[in-house]
């Protein structure tokens, strides 16, 4: 049995830094192997997080809309019609027809999103999308292994999505007892990105600026954002006054295999099934705009203390120490 580590048990030793400004560094990264983004962060593709008014804001951020499936064929055209070529669709592993026409209207590329992407059937999925698409950009996903990650690299994956099980509304772990501590998921696959040069985006467990550094230094190209895009004023999300303060606003998120969920869209779980996700409603924490400034401060100032110009010297660079429950005690500020 080997160990494996979350966030929260690892730090980044600082490096000799030679940058004189935390301005300095270049935030660009690989969103796929052939597309570029000028910041590594993505927004979820999740019904209460990605719509047009925080696409929006992610365009003029120059990073990339993935919108999810969980609407009808005719108003996804509508969103690939409008942010023709800019915008990247998602889609299960169905529904072949319905996602090679959303294609042909003019979508950037295609994120196969599939709560265990490490099948013969998602396999199938790349392959044919491919044959009538070979210049489409595919993102598959989701999984938590190096072997995983390979698999879908050879069956055409031009980026692949890494978590099982990290996310603030998902309960698959405490459900099946299967997924990886994401810092050694996003690690473990990063090895091998390395060598073959296909993109990884770390999917979950994000809570601040600082897993964003450490998912980045640990391998990853990009990092998907789920509940704090969610919490904000331009999120998809519900929103609704706060029951203990009326004046405040409350934003709800959930994850896509929860009982909630499941009841909008499918009517109930299925047969045989349990929910692996859950909903609940926190506070509006501000304007989206004003998370992406503060994780991408998090990362300017990451990189200096990094010796880094550029995420792949930050990542050249990083070196890891495991720490204790401690640690994070003593890196909180303390007034009292």
């Amino acid at each position: 049995m080997r160990h494996a580590l979350t966030y929260d048990d690892v730090a980044l030793v600082p490096q000799f830094n030679n940058i004189p400004s935390r301005t300095e560094p270049s935030l660009e990264s690989w969103l796929t192997k052939n597309l570029k983004i000028d910041i590594p962060i993505l927004a979820s593709n999740m019904d209460t997080v990605i719509g047009e008014e925080l696409a929006d804001i992610l365009l003029e951020h120059g990073t990339v809309p993935i919108f999810h499936r969980f609407i009808t064929m005719e108003e996804q055209a509508n969103w690939v019609k409008r942010y023709k070529g800019k915008t990247f669709i998602s889609c299960g592993i169905q529904k072949l027809d319905e996602t090679r026409k959303l294609l042909d209207l003019g979508a950037a590329g295609v994120c196969i999103d599939v709560a265990h992407g490490h099948s013969d059937r998602m396999f199938a999925h790349i392959e044919e999308l491919k044959k009538k698409h070979p210049d489409v950009d595919i993102i598959a996903g989701n999984v938590c292994t190096a072997m995983a990650y390979h698999d879908l690299v050879n069956a055409g994956a031009d980026a692949v999505k890494v978590g099982v099980g990290p996310g603030a509304a998902c309960s698959t772990r405490m459900v099946t007892g299967f997924g990886v501590p994401q810092f050694t998921a996003v690690s473990d696959c990063a090895k091998v990105a390395d060598k073959l040069r296909v993109p990884l985006i770390a999917d979950g467990g994000i809570r601040n600026s600082r897993d964003v550094v450490l998912a980045l230094a640990a391998g990853a190209s990009s990092v998907m954002v789920g509940k704090l895009f969610a919490m904000t004023k331009e999120s998809a999300s519900q929103k609704r006054p706060s029951k203990d303060c009326p004046s405040l606003m409350e934003a709800k998120f959930r994850g896509q295999a929860s009982e909630d969920f499941q009841n909008d869209f499918y009517g109930g779980l299925k047969a045989k099934t349990v929910a692996e996700g859950i909903d609940f409603w926190g506070p509006v924490s501000g304007t989206a705009e004003a998370l992406i400034n503060r994780l991408l401060g998090g990362i300017r100032s990451g990189m200096t203390y990094g010796g880094a110009r550029n995420i792949k010297e930050l990542q050249r660079k990083a070196e890891f120490v495991q720490v204790s429950n401690a640690y994070i005690g003593e890196s909180r500020p303390r007034p009292e």
